[in-house]
């Protein structure tokens, strides 16, 4: 069964960090783009960081761009992302998705692509 596992969420006072982990399980992610996207409360899906198979190329949305680092490690089959300065603004349930055949992770994180599989998602909450 192809399943992605997002973790690594939890309660986290503003201006902390966390780092989220995406695991692939039944399927390797050697071949696909990941893509993490979040929802916050009231408000629509949105992709906040993307990089491509290779880790050679990746995407930010404005709102992370300075403060976030995704990367990927393929011998453990796993895609990280590093959550630094966090505000209430980032809380959220954060899912992970694949999609192989990506071009542009821009594309993909501004949601021009239909993903393959997703994870069920990791909450985030940035409160004192």
């Amino acid at each position: 069964q192809l399943q992605l596992v997002e973790s690594g969420g939890g309660l986290v006072q503003p201006g902390g960090s966390l780092r989220l982990s995406c695991a692939a399980s039944g399927f390797t992610l050697d071949y696909y783009a990941i893509g993490w996207f979040r929802q916050a409360p009231g408000k629509e899906r949105e992709g906040v960081s993307c990089i491509t198979s290779s880790g050679g190329s990746t995407n930010y949305a404005d709102s992370v761009k300075g403060r976030w680092l995704i990367s990927r490690d393929n011998a453990k089959n796993t895609v990280y992302l590093q959550m630094n300065s966090l505000k209430p603004e980032d809380t959220g349930v954060y899912y992970c998705a694949a999609r192989r055949g990506v071009t542009s992770v821009q594309a993909m994180c501004r949601g021009y692509y239909e993903m393959d599989n997703w994870g069920k998602g990791t909450l985030v909450t940035v409160s004192s």
